[in-house]
């Protein structure tokens, strides 16, 4: 039993952390951002095992994280507030070529981080070609070009 209220613990505790920690974060992966997971990934198998490294245990860890994962997942689909309140939404960060300075801080992103987005996507090189841009759910940034 222990090993189950520590897999749930854990995994509240990391959910909370990615979502102060904000979509952008998660969305590329940079040389740091991946050594910082593996490090996460150790500490954390260390608190969900503790000191019992048996198959039982290994196994009774995986089953709860799943059961939790699967657990959240029908909530999300019941339930739009529950879904918005883990998941987020979508933010518009420009609207017709301007910059929303505040939620851009908020998203910890920079006109340069746009600008990338939409050279990627449309080969745009100017805010003013932009009519919309938006994080979405998943951290990245989707550009909606001017006709």
């Amino acid at each position: 039993m222990d090993s189950v209220l520590r897999a749930a613990f854990i995994y509240l505790v990391l959910m909370v952390l990615f979502k102060v920690a904000g979509r952008r974060s998660l969305a590329e992966l940079t040389t740091f951002d991946l050594v910082l997971l593996m490090v996460i990934g150790e500490a954390t198998q260390q608190a969900l095992v503790g000191q019992d490294f048996s198959l039982t245990n290994a196994l009774l860890v995986i089953v709860t994280l799943i059961a939790i994962d699967v657990g959240l997942s029908l909530l999300k689909l019941r339930f739009d507030g529950f879904s918005r309140l883990v998941d987020g939404g979508p933010t518009v960060i420009v609207e017709h070529g301007r910059l929303l300075h505040k939620r851009m801080r908020h998203a910890r992103l920079i006109e340069a981080d746009i600008l990338e987005a939409a050279r990627a996507s449309h080969g745009l090189e100017s805010l003013e070609q932009i009519k919309y841009a938006v994080i979405e759910r998943n951290g990245k940034i989707s550009i909606i070009a001017y006709e």
